[in-house]
């Protein structure tokens, strides 16, 4: 199989692409890929590392309340669909594949006037302005939730969840003593993101001090813009702070309860290895899509769901003191987790591009 794939801008839309790639390869080993990113985001530094053949574009979204700084907007895109065009040309992939941010856009919509097979992929529970254009376009469209098809055309939408959630449970888990974590004691995994998210992050350093004393530890994951800061500051013994966990569900293989962001792709890792949680959604992303994303869980009574406006004082400790010792809650959350869970969404997706290739 000859592949195109596109993916850029954060996480939740590299990592499962990378997901999609590792089966490809899984199931047919002699694939070839090049992958197609942006100039100046996460992916240029991610992809390259992987041995993944890496094309750059420059490419910018859309500026809905600066209107008069699409100009730019709009030059780059043509550009980038003469360049993409000729990598395509050069390249003749069997499969272009989307999954997720701007930069898959010029992408798509090449493949599209070339006649190659499409495929793109919507890990949010409200689909991004890209997926929403593209639709029109592509052949076939997977969604990581359910109320997501009633967003796409039917004929061509399927559900298939993220594909991360098979790359968690492969994963072998990480010991707490990396940390200098107690193998006996409950751990409540903390982290707003690679990145971090400073607004937050300044009510966490101030809520860390009522964890003293308690009979469980805490590892709070600062992301890097932050913890250069953060960790000049004193937290109580069993407090433990980094900037970044590389292969995050290693540790939270480990983990009995996670406070953690409503990101689509972590929340896929979260149902598939079963870990109850409280999730705190960003208020500062397009459509409010991450209270949307938590909110499939709480209509299945596996979270509990804070909302930033609603941080104040010990309610995020007493909140985990009312959970981490109610093992009969613990239990629940897992089981109706397992309800929630696709198991092989990676191996659903790759076999659904396999069947689109061969269709005549």
């Amino acid at each position: 199989m000859r592949v195109v794939i596109s993916a850029g801008g954060t996480g939740g839309h590299i990592y499962p692409a990378l997901a999609i790639i590792n089966k490809i390869k899984e199931l047919e080993p002699d694939s070839e890929f090049i992958y197609i990113g942006t100039h100046n985001r996460m992916e240029k530094d991610i992809i390259p590392k992987e041995g993944i053949p890496f094309e750059t574009i420059e490419i910018y979204g859309i500026y809905r309340k600066q209107i008069w700084k699409n100009g730019k907007t709009v030059a780059c895109f043509l550009k980038a669909l003469k360049k993409v065009k000729k990598i395509m040309k050069d390249f003749q992939p069997d499969i272009v594949i989307g999954v997720g941010g701007y930069v898959t856009a010029p992408v798509i919509y090449t493949a599209h006037k070339l006649k190659i097979k499409t495929f793109i992929h919507e890990q949010n529970s409200v689909p991004g302005a890209s997926n929403l254009f593209l639709s029109r376009y592509v052949d076939l469209i997977g969604v990581s939730f359910p109320s997501s098809l009633k967003e796409f055309p039917q004929d061509k939408t399927i559900f298939t969840g993220n594909p991360c959630s098979e790359e968690a449970v492969k994963k072998l888990p990480m010991e707490k003593r990396t940390f200098g974590l107690s193998a006996h004691k409950k751990l409540v995994l903390v982290v707003m993101g690679s990145l971090g998210a400073s607004k937050i992050n300044e009510f966490l350093i101030a809520t860390m001090h009522s964890f003293s004393g308690k009979n469980y530890e805490i590892l709070f994951v600062t992301g890097k813009n932050d913890y250069e800061e953060i960790s000049k500051k004193e937290f109580p013994s069993n407090v433990k702070v980094v900037p970044y966990i590389e292969n995050m569900t290693r540790i939270m293989k480990r983990t009995d309860l996670m406070v953690s962001r409503a990101g689509a792709s972590t929340l896929s890792e979260i149902i598939a290895l079963r870990i109850p949680s409280i999730l705190i959604p960003s208020p500062y992303v397009p459509n409010n899509h991450q209270y949307k994303n938590a909110m499939g869980l709480i209509e299945s009574n596996a979270c509990i769901l804070l909302e930033e406006k609603n941080l104040d004082g010990n309610i995020l400790t007493e909140t985990i003191d009312q959970i981490i010792h109610d093992d009969q809650k613990l239990n629940e959350m897992k089981s109706n987790l397992k309800q929630m869970d696709i198991p092989n969404s990676a191996t659903k997706i790759v076999t659904s591009i396999r069947e689109l290739i061969d269709r005549k």
